[in-house]
């Protein structure tokens, strides 16, 4: 268990020939990986896509129907749970954050993708019927490919998954696509830094020095481009981990506003109450 109190598998507690990728057919996997259906975290990227099945999937607290031809696309670090009724199949794939880097320039290239940026209802892409048989056809020649962890097979699965990626990425793409603007590059350094500092930056000034922008800039691009100030992005994020932290009922509630920079228990509670409409100790009972 880790301090958050959730278990986090890493890839080679799971891939069985090579520990920066799995893909195969997901009922045998989840079939053999019971663990999975409680909340737990990754240390890799993980993508589900169902040609059968029902019931829930919760993704950092967000409650999601399964239903046929959905594709679940997750990051590292999320917490997530499956609750499945009756039989479910489809494609399962796995990469840890480090299979690329040999392959691209760009280290954060993958993070690019709508898909994979942490947003929980980002994550769930229903394919369409003209999509269907070609997402299929690339999860089968990745599964012909993964027998034999050569040099040359992984660069082919790098192909073929970076080709899904793209596929995948046009359901998301803007009606009138236009290049990556100054504020929208703006925008996308600001949130890795919300990831990297929300614990002890809390206010959209703090930011806007790092990013060299006035506040009122940041939160102007932040309300056009997201439809939420920079400050509700911060909190937000402040309150995910919060509802993280909060699941493990062996931290208290004082240690956890103490972990989250909150000058005392009762600012924390406030705060919480304030932007849940629940206090942390019922938002845990309910998680109970």
């Amino acid at each position: 268990m880790t301090r958050q109190g959730y278990p986090v598998y890493d890839i080679t507690g799971l891939a069985d020939f090579q520990s920066d990728i799995l893909v195969g057919p997901f009922a045998p996997y989840v079939g053999q990986h019971q663990k999975l259906h409680k909340a737990h975290r990754h240390s890799f990227y993980h993508l589900v896509y169902f040609t059968t099945g029902a019931g829930y999937h919760t993704i950092d607290f967000d409650r999601f129907e399964v239903q046929p031809f959905q594709l679940y696309a997750m990051v590292p670090g999320q917490v997530h749970r499956w609750d499945f009724n009756g039989e479910v199949d489809g494609y399962v794939l796995n990469f840890s954050p480090s299979f690329f880097h040999p392959f691209l320039l760009r280290s954060d290239y993958i993070d690019e993708f709508p898909f994979f940026q942490g947003q929980a209802r980002q994550s769930v892409l229903a394919i369409p019927e003209n999509m269907r048989a070609g997402v299929v056809d690339l999860f089968k020649e990745m599964i012909t490919l993964t027998p034999s962890a050569t040099v040359l097979n992984l660069d082919k699965l790098r192909v073929l998954a970076l080709k899904l990626f793209l596929d995948l990425a046009t359901l998301q793409e803007p009606a009138k696509p236009t290049p990556l603007s100054h504020n929208a590059v703006l925008l996308r350094n600001f949130r890795k830094l919300v990831e990297k500092h929300y614990a002890d930056l809390r206010l959209p000034k703090d930011y806007a020095a790092l990013l060299h922008v006035t506040p009122n800039y940041l939160n102007a691009v932040s309300s056009e481009l997201l439809g939420q100030s920079a400050g509700a992005v911060i909190r937000d994020r402040v309150i995910l981990e919060a509802k993280r932290l909060l699941v493990n009922p062996e931290r208290s509630i004082a240690a956890i506003a103490d972990m989250l920079n909150f000058k005392d228990n009762s600012y924390f509670s406030k705060f919480f109450k304030k932007y849940t409409h629940t206090t942390p100790e019922a938002f845990r009972k309910s998680m109970g």
